[in-house]
């Protein structure tokens, strides 16, 4: 079963740590963040859990269809992805209960100070199906 494991910049309940955004920490604790999640990721890997991962850009924009040849962009005024959304994995594991295991061990990445940011993940289970209607 394959699962979305869906980094935020805010959202969910309460942090625990507070901490400020990525762009605003030393170098150091920039590089031993990103080593941790390239290091968990191997260790995935290696165990065949692995599937894919992605940190996003903070740019972008809402687009949708406006009619022929006018899309329209909004740059707000509310929340969007790109205020959100910090980046993803995807997992392929045995049973809900493992991809909550590997959440909690990835939610330890480490902060600008190198102890753990107990980040809030959203886990998300893939369709296997699409769903069906009838009447």
């Amino acid at each position: 079963m394959k699962y979305l494991l869906l980094k935020h910049y805010r959202g969910g309940p309460d942090r625990v740590v507070d901490f400020p955004p990525l762009d605003q920490w030393e170098p150091r604790a920039v590089d031993a963040h990103i080593r941790f999640m390239q290091e968990f990721a191997r260790r995935l890997e290696g165990s065949g859990e692995f599937v894919s991962e992605q940190a996003l850009s903070p740019e972008g924009a809402f687009v949708r269809f406006d009619g022929e040849g006018r899309p329209p962009v909004t740059d707000g005024p509310f929340a969007e992805t790109k205020d959100l959304i910090a980046g993803w994995m995807v997992i392929d594991v045995e049973s809900w209960e493992r991809a909550l295991e590997l959440a909690g061990e990835l939610s330890a990445a480490p902060g600008p100070d190198g102890a753990p940011i107990y980040e809030w993940l959203e886990v998300r289970p893939f369709l296997t199906a699409l769903p069906t209607f009838t009447q």
